[in-house]
């Protein structure tokens, strides 16, 4: 067995990464080892459609990380290792079939008179929504990246009880389990603006039904609005890149191709690791583990290390919705039929809240959802560099795939009978979102260039922490969601194996680009 490091991390998507590069700050020696032939996870990018067009295969938009306190303490360090990113003033923006838009702006004077003019006092409510989320920040950042298992967490909502009132304080957190729904029909009388709003809880891996998505939606438009839509310059690669340099620099490593196949536990503590081609190398702290329950508790810890009911606990542990990327590259940036909306960086294309929450329902049954919601990105409008002088690019999440598919909602795609994603399916759903997307763009077929899909299946080929395509490390509904993820009985990134420790989307703070669960690692171990 060979002594590198004092932390082994397995996995290099972006909450090792931070773990890796806040450990290293505090003079820890850190080894990521990493499956796949590149580092990164769901950060990815390449010419997947034609030389000279640069694409996020995956996740895009680093407002999370921008606004995380990782970026805080790393964001100078990854700066001098070329780590930069691009900003629009109109971060995002909403298209419905009938051609209506509205865009949301880095100006909240300009957002709060435009959606006063949509309808009466809506501009002020919204302003008063995310003034909200300004005011009590200190307890809502604080549950939402906070280690919630911990004395801190404790003096928080000590602080905040003495401000509030025991009363007071239930009120302000069951305030915060309103339904996306709720907070919308009651805040808004505009359907656009409801509209615009709607679709971004599918970004948090919920609903418009479901408990807290109506928290999350006002914490991501005071987000949005505070931050936008910023991406890497060059393509999402490149943070990766900034951040093997910034690990090696303090004498880590990322090492990629090496399979970890097992973790190596000696009197009750883990020691090590093995890959899967036989090496062995110890960890002199610790093992922390970037993956999804199934495969820790399913592959990589041995059976003679964990009880029965750990193993199921993992088993019975619930994905969520699974997700969808199409890419073209284009002759030319898309023109709009809809003012407005050429240097928005993400746009939605949606029948509104009832749509969401039909194709939301749908692929939760395991539909193919007949209209679903689509999200455009433009990363030309913010980085010209990404594609050639002139060209343009769109990138597409589709947030409501289902994992395995049990019919098509709209009854004109055959489905196979074992549920299985096959690359005539996928093609023929990307059609069904091709000819929505034309409906909105003048001349679209003129610019293509080409067109790369990736299915659910395609995604977990990639990453196997997407499980059936899922990106947020498994369901987040409540009862799997903050002190309860990913287990009920789960205390912060602890697992039952002293030394062994478990980050990343299925554990809390959950899915996302922040890094929260490795930086709150970090900290502690630091």
């Amino acid at each position: 067995m060979v002594g590198l490091a004092d932390y082994i991390i397995v996995g290099a998507g972006i909450n090792s990464l931070v773990c890796a590069a806040r450990l290293g700050q505090q003079g820890k020696k850190v080894l990521v080892l990493e499956r796949e032939e590149v580092a990164g996870g769901c950060i990815k990018s390449g010419e997947i459609t034609a030389p000279g067009y640069i694409h996020d295969l995956m996740a895009t938009t680093f407002v999370l990380f921008l606004t995380s306190p990782a970026f805080g303490k790393l964001g100078a360090d990854l700066g001098r290792h070329g780590l930069d990113y691009a900003h629009t003033p109109h971060p995002i923006g909403v298209v419905t079939p009938d051609g209506r838009s509205l865009v949301l702006t880095k100006d909240r004077a300009a957002n709060v008179a435009r959606f006063n003019a949509l309808a009466a006092s809506d501009g002020d409510r919204y302003r008063s929504e995310v003034e909200a989320v300004e005011r009590d920040a200190d307890l809502v950042f604080g549950l939402l990246g906070g280690a919630l298992w911990s004395w801190g967490t404790v003096r928080l909502l000590f602080r905040q009880m003495r401000r509030r009132g025991l009363r007071g304080l239930a009120a302000r957190l069951g305030e915060g389990l309103r339904p996306g729904r709720s907070w919308l029909e009651t805040r808004f009388r505009s359907d656009l603006l409801r509209d615009m709003l709607a679709p971004w809880v599918l970004h948090v891996g919920l609903g418009p039904e479901s408990a807290y998505s109506g928290e999350m939606l006002r914490v991501i438009a005071f987000a949005l609005e505070s931050a936008g839509a910023p991406i890497a310059k060059g393509g999402a690669a490149n943070a990766v890149k900034a951040f093997e340099g910034l690990i090696a620099e303090q004498g880590g490593k990322v090492r990629t191709g090496a399979d970890v196949a097992e973790v190596l536990v000696t009197n009750g503590r883990a020691s090590g690791v093995k890959l899967s081609g036989g090496e062995t190398i110890e960890a002199r702290r610790g093992v922390i583990c970037s993956v999804t329950p199934t495969q820790l508790y399913g592959r990589l810890i041995p059976d003679a290390a964990t009880d029965p009911a750990g193993k199921a606990r993992a088993a019975d542990y619930r994905y969520g919705k699974g997700s969808m990327q199409m890419h073209y590259a284009l002759k030319s940036p898309p023109k709009w039929k809809s003012a407005g909306l050429e240097q928005v960086a993400l746009i939605h294309l949606t029948p509104g809240l009832d749509g969401v929450s039909k194709a939301a329902n749908e692929c939760e049954r395991g539909m193919l959802p007949a209209v679903p919601t689509i999200c455009v990105g433009q990363p030309h409008a913010l980085d010209p560099s990404r594609c050639p002088d002139g060209a343009g690019i769109i990138w597409i999440q589709l947030p409501e795939a289902p994992r395995h598919i049990k019919g098509d909602a709209a009854g004109k795609i055959d489905v196979a009978a074992d549920g299985k994603w096959s690359a005539a399916i996928r093609e023929a759903y990307a059609d069904r979102v091709e000819t929505i997307l034309k409906s909105h763009i003048d001349g679209f077929d003129e610019t293509v260039v080409a067109r790369t899909c990736l299915s659910p299946a395609d995604l977990e080929a990639i990453n196997i922490n997407l499980v059936g395509g899922d990106p947020y490390g498994g369901s987040c509904a409540i009862d799997q969601f903050f002190i309860w993820r990913p287990f009920a009985d789960s205390v912060n990134q602890t697992t039952p194996i002293t030394g062994l420790y478990q980050i990343g989307a299925s554990t809390h703070p959950g899915p996302g680009l922040g890094g929260g669960s490795g930086f709150a690692l970090a900290e502690r171990l630091g």
